[in-house]
């Protein structure tokens, strides 16, 4: 097996191949992104399996099924297997993998410290001004109008900062979920709408 750092360096140009092209938020941009939120929240917790925490972050949208249609992991699992890691550490990362989706996961927090890592950092990409782009880069995609955008901020992404697993993401979630009503106000005096749902 190659040292650990030249398989993270591999997944990291593995997942540029996978999505390129792809303009709808959950692109090469966001894996990465979601990995650097993760080696941040592990300056806080030192105890985490770094590997386990970087490859799963990076390969966590490698079969997304909005973006692919692959089962059981596939090409995360292929991508691991070319680089020859022990078959019980595939099996730890698909696991962590399978631990991150917030529409799978309602409600759910990873056992391992590591799943609870790279899940609030794949949801911390999902709010703040980050967040607002990555809806509307979505919507614009998926042919959503602009009220299906906000309604999106209701069904999910205001729930996001009561949802984190650890200390470190509920610190930094708590600016971006500030930033995020921010926005939504000024929306709604801009356009001259109004939201029944209070805004917390």
């Amino acid at each position: 097996m190659m040292s650990k750092d030249t398989i993270i360096s591999e997944a990291s140009d593995y997942v540029r191949e996978l999505f390129a092209g792809n303009s709808d938020g959950h692109g090469a941009d966001h894996t990465m992104r979601v990995y650097h939120n993760a080696q941040k929240i592990m300056e806080t917790y030192p105890e985490a399996d770094a590997f386990i925490v970087s490859l799963s972050a990076l390969l966590h949208d490698a079969d997304d099924h909005k973006l692919f249609n692959t089962e059981n992991n596939l090409n995360a699992r292929l991508f691991m297997e070319k680089n020859d890691l022990p078959p019980d550490t595939i099996e730890q990362i698909c696991r962590t993998i399978n631990s991150v989706s917030f529409s799978k996961n309602r409600g759910r927090s990873p056992e391992t410290l590591e799943g609870k890592i790279v899940q609030d950092a794949d949801r911390l990409d999902a709010i703040g001004a980050i967040g607002i782009a990555r809806t509307f880069a979505y919507g614009g995609n998926a042919g959503r109008s602009l009220a299906d955008s906000i309604k999106h901020f209701y069904d999910k992404l205001l729930l996001l900062k009561s949802e984190m697993n650890t200390e470190a993401a509920k610190d930094i979630a708590q600016k971006r979920h500030e930033y995020m009503t921010g926005f939504l106000e000024e929306y709604y005096e801009e356009t001259g709408c109004r939201h029944d749902q209070v805004i917390e």
